[in-house]
């Protein structure tokens, strides 16, 4: 096997995993939600924290290295290549919502759930939704954006590049 053959594998199977993980932590979410229990939201939250932890942001390096060093061994220019491109902006937009609102909100809503059993009854359920709809909609940018590179790679469109 070539090495450029293998960068891409290595490259497709974090992709493979660091979709998967974002799929599967929305899924998981949105069922904690839906339970109104503020410790399955808490566990579901920690979760999260922590698949990000061992998956998303390792996934991140390894889908950033692999892509790289795929592309050169490939022989793609990252600048002329309009998909590779194009796809590097998603990524680092979708990178920036993660770090900036995504990952900060996960922090603040497991933090918040972080009550005792004879506190639930003053437990501020409005900041909560507030809070649980603005990672939502952050969430969606995070999730749509690499979503639109995958789309991109597999397709190899757009072919113009920034420096086409």
């Amino acid at each position: 096997m070539n090495t450029y053959l293998l960068y891409k594998f290595v490259h497709i199977v974090a992709v493979i995993v660091f979709l998967g993980n974002i799929f599967t932590g929305l899924f998981w979410m949105h069922r904690a939600n839906k339970t109104k229990s503020l410790s399955i939201i808490n566990h579901a939250f920690k979760g999260l924290i922590i698949s990000d932890r061992y998956f998303t942001i390792p996934g991140v390096i390894i889908i950033v290295t692999g892509g790289i060093v795929a592309a050169v061994q490939g022989h793609f220019p990252l600048l002329r290549t309009g998909w590779i491109f194009w796809s590097i902006i998603l990524f680092t937009i979708s990178g920036i919502v993660f770090a900036w609102k995504v990952a900060p909100l996960q922090k603040k809503i497991y933090q918040m759930t972080l009550v005792k059993q004879d506190d639930e009854l003053n437990f501020d359920w409005n900041t909560y939704h507030r809070f649980y709809k603005a990672w939502e909609r952050w969430g969606l940018l995070a999730l749509i954006t690499p979503l639109l590179a995958l789309v991109m790679m597999v397709l190899k469109w757009p072919t113009a590049g920034l420096l086409s």
